[in-house]
């Protein structure tokens, strides 16, 4: 019923929402990093980590399943990039564990360390990690140091089992030293920090923090728009990875992802209505300080564009994973996914995706009916 090829695509666009999802999330992180700066009060301190702390679980959680999906989908991409850019992936979860401890005892009886400890612990992960997750995502436009050797090793389904080695001893922080990848890593950054505001002024009930995030949104939206704009022109005009469907061979083809997004035109669209959502969301809540629905169009508009940003990379005969130390060892969707059974039965478990994202949204509304004051804060003394 399903071909090996449709589930490899199949698969891909899965790994690929994921990242969008993970991508719009992180204005829990964004908010994160602006703790210090944004709130001036213990109270105003307290809103700001309440009202993150009841969303930091979705980012944390997507994030794990981002990791399995690529895992169970494309062993070869999560066996040479977990273990080859072994330091920057650490350093990753590294500060999403930061996250977790600091949310989970900060409030805690006996808290030797001190609440401003933990939050420093927040704006940690809502600095580095962000900003690294961005410099990761734009490895796989300006690839990454490493060569693939077989052997004759059991074949992992009709693909075979394949070795990496990494070629660089940064171990992944050697992508810090690419300006595109900076650049990607700061467009997220300030992506999620966006996001914050808008999600802000949706959710809080503070005249004095709302006024404040208005303030914050224009100064994170324009370095946003800026690196932004920076990091897709330069894709998309720079060589990208290609790969001959009759030889399976990989070379460096001219403006490679803008023909991808004109030979799928449909693609191309979608991308563009998500950063005209983004756009719009941003717009509105600076021209009109009393909306508070930003967020609902940035939101979306966020997905769609990482998503299809994404996408694009593995699909039209492109190595999504691609390799600057030798152009053969490059990964694509085709020699880097699991075998067909395990695809075909995966692609059935995946088919709850869509309850649980509704449950998700339903649980989301059901939770925020109202808008977060400080008194509720007091009452409830959660962080």
């Amino acid at each position: 019923m399903f071909t090996y090829s449709f589930l490899q695509h199949y698969w891909w666009f899965l790994i690929s929402l994921i990242a969008g999802i993970f991508a719009f999330l992180l204005f829990v992180q964004g908010g994160q990093s602006m703790l210090f700066s944004l709130s001036k009060t213990k109270d105003e301190k307290k809103l700001l980590t309440n009202v993150l702390g009841r969303k930091w679980h979705y980012t944390f959680t997507t994030l794990v399943v981002f990791g399995g999906a690529f895992f169970a989908s494309f062993p070869l991409f999560y066996s040479t990039s977990f273990s080859g850019a072994y330091w920057v992936w650490m350093t990753i979860l590294f500060c999403f564990t930061l996250q977790a401890i600091s949310y989970e005892f900060q409030s805690l009886p006996g808290n030797i360390y001190g609440k401003r400890t933990y939050k420093s612990f927040l704006f940690i992960n809502g600095v580095l990690g962000t900003f690294l997750v961005g410099v990761v995502l734009a490895t796989f436009f300006t690839g990454s140091a490493f060569t693939m050797s077989k052997g004759n090793i059991a074949g992992v389904g009709s693909v075979g089992f394949v070795i990496s080695q990494w070629q660089s001893p940064g171990m992944g922080f050697e992508a810090l030293f690419n300006l595109r990848n900076l650049a990607l890593g700061f467009t997220v950054l300030f992506l999620a920090r966006t996001m914050a505001t808008l999600y802000f002024i949706n959710r809080l009930d503070h005249k004095v923090l709302q006024k404040r995030s208005h303030k914050y949104l224009l100064l994170n939206a324009i370095p946003f728009v800026v690196f932004f704009l920076v990091f897709v022109i330069w894709t998309l005009l720079s060589e990208g990875f290609a790969v001959n469907p009759e030889t399976n061979e990989v070379y460096m083809e001219s403006m490679k992802y803008l023909n991808n997004f004109l030979q799928m035109p449909l693609l191309f669209v979608i991308f563009l209505v998500g950063v005209m959502l983004v756009l719009y969301g941003i717009i509105i809540s600076l021209l009109k300080p009393k909306y508070r629905k930003g967020i609902w169009f940035a939101g979306p508009g966020a997905v769609l564009t990482v998503t299809m940003l994404v996408f694009i990379t593995g699909v039209n005969n492109t190595a999504f994973y691609p390799s600057v130390s030798d152009l053969q060892s490059s990964l694509t969707i085709q020699n880097a996914s699991s075998s067909l059974f395990t695809l075909k039965t995966m692609a059935w478990v995946s088919l709850f995706i869509p309850i649980v994202m509704g449950y998700i949204f339903y649980a989301w509304r059901a939770l925020e009916k109202t808008h977060t004051s400080i008194e509720e804060v007091k009452e409830n003394k959660a962080y």
